[in-house]
């Protein structure tokens, strides 16, 4: 297991036990780094409150990642507490079911611009306030799904708005690189998540990722905490503006 103590850093978007971030939470509390933590809102908490015994959290805080005043609020937070950041985890997807049970063609303004206020631009956007933070450098990740480069079928309107965060990383890794500061996004097998459970037939996508892989494994939360703390270590000091997968090798199979 690497060796994460002395580093701090915030995994936002827990959602239950079952959500990305809070595998990878447990993985980098596991390693020694220090914890901070944000869920969507009030009606998540009863959810997310189970999970603070086993991640032992520096903070738990709300932050609906549409309100700028509330991020402002978490990273204000972190500044008096930490004085510093030494890496961000985003793992923050939303998108409404008029937007993603529709084909990407039939998908209404409103649906499109919430997807990619949640999924894409609050990635840009904590990035921005994390980039102050970093003094010493860092390393910021956000989460993606093989729908961003190939048509799978369901995935619909995410399937856009994961490409758009998979470019975005690439150039706030150009923006951010002068400062030792890292931009990575993982893209993950599917895993039944809150999230993934609104993707339409998802339970066949996840057989078919099974039969498919070289591997003939799912992803597990575990598999891409490990990946998570890799990215946070100083093993992973040269590697930026890349999206790596965690997916069992589905992604080389046609």
């Amino acid at each position: 297991m690497l060796n994460l103590k002395g580093k701090r850093g915030l995994v936002a978007g827990i959602a239950n036990e079952h959500s990305i971030a809070f595998g990878c939470a447990k993985v980098l509390r596991d390693c020694g780094a220090e914890v901070g933590i944000t869920y969507g809102n009030a009606k998540a908490y009863p959810f997310v409150e189970p999970l603070l015994p086993q991640l032992t959290p520096a903070f738990c805080l709300p932050c609906d990642v549409t309100n700028e005043q509330e991020i402002e609020r978490v990273f204000t937070h972190i500044k008096e507490a930490w004085g510093e950041l030494d890496f961000l985890l985003h793992s923050i997807a939303f998108a409404p079911k008029d937007a993603i049970l529709n084909r990407v063609t039939d998908c209404p303004k409103a649906g499109f611009l919430t997807a990619m206020e949640v999924s894409c631009y609050s990635f840009i956007e904590m990035c921005r306030y994390a980039e102050p933070l970093m003094i010493k450098g860092g390393s910021l990740l956000t989460l993606s799904y093989y729908g961003s480069e190939k048509v799978v079928e369901h995935y619909n309107i995410m399937g856009p708005v994961k490409a758009a965060l998979e470019c975005a990383t690439r150039y706030v890794a150009v923006d951010l690189g002068a400062k030792n500061i890292r931009v990575n996004a993982l893209s993950c097998g599917p895993i039944m998540t809150r999230a993934g459970s609104g993707i339409g037939h998802f339970e066949e996508l996840i057989v078919k990722s099974k039969e498919k892989s070289p591997l003939h494994t799912l992803t597990t939360l575990e598999d891409v905490g490990n990946m998570s703390a890799f990215l946070v270590s100083d093993l992973s000091q040269n590697i930026t503006g890349g999206v790596h997968y965690v997916d069992g090798g589905y992604g080389v199979v046609d």
